[in-house]
């Protein structure tokens, strides 16, 4: 377990280097550090107060592709479709379900996840490894409150 824990954080440390590297490398672009473990910045931000960001049980509507932390193209958005989620009740990676939750209806964000925050070990059994740390852009179409709050 102590060989295991030790290879967990010095993957973890590569990919957050790998990570800062990007930040820097776009410097025209302002990274937010999320307290979810990962990186995020907007695209398209909404200034609008009284619009909200999606809560526990609320259904969102979005699109979003996936690339490798080099930028190749994994899943593209019109591959993945636009997809529906309820917050919090159904399965989806952790980064992604922290991070659609940062948003409000019409904003487009670029997340940088690092692997364990994506697919962790395991990969999705499909295009994406294990280990993998991702970048991810994603456009939150709409949302619709939970009736039953």
């Amino acid at each position: 377990i102590d060989a295991s824990v030790e290879r967990n954080k010095k993957m973890n440390s590569k990919e957050h280097i790998l990570i800062k590297k990007i930040i820097q490398q776009q410097k025209d672009t302002k990274y937010i550090a999320s307290a979810h473990g990962f990186w995020y910045a907007y695209k398209t931000k909404i200034e609008v107060d009284s619009l909200k960001t999606p809560k526990f049980g609320d259904v969102v509507n979005y699109n979003y592709n996936v690339k490798a932390i080099n930028g190749a193209v994994i899943y593209t958005t019109e591959e993945l479709k636009p997809q529906t989620y309820v917050i919090d009740k159904e399965e989806l990676f952790t980064g992604l379900r922290e991070g659609l939750k940062l948003m409000k209806t019409g904003e487009t964000v670029t997340f940088l996840f690092p692997s364990q925050k994506a697919y962790g070990y395991y990969g999705d059994g499909d295009k994406i490894g294990r280990n993998t740390p991702l970048i991810c852009e994603v456009t939150l179409n709409a949302i619709s409150e939970n009736q039953h709050n």
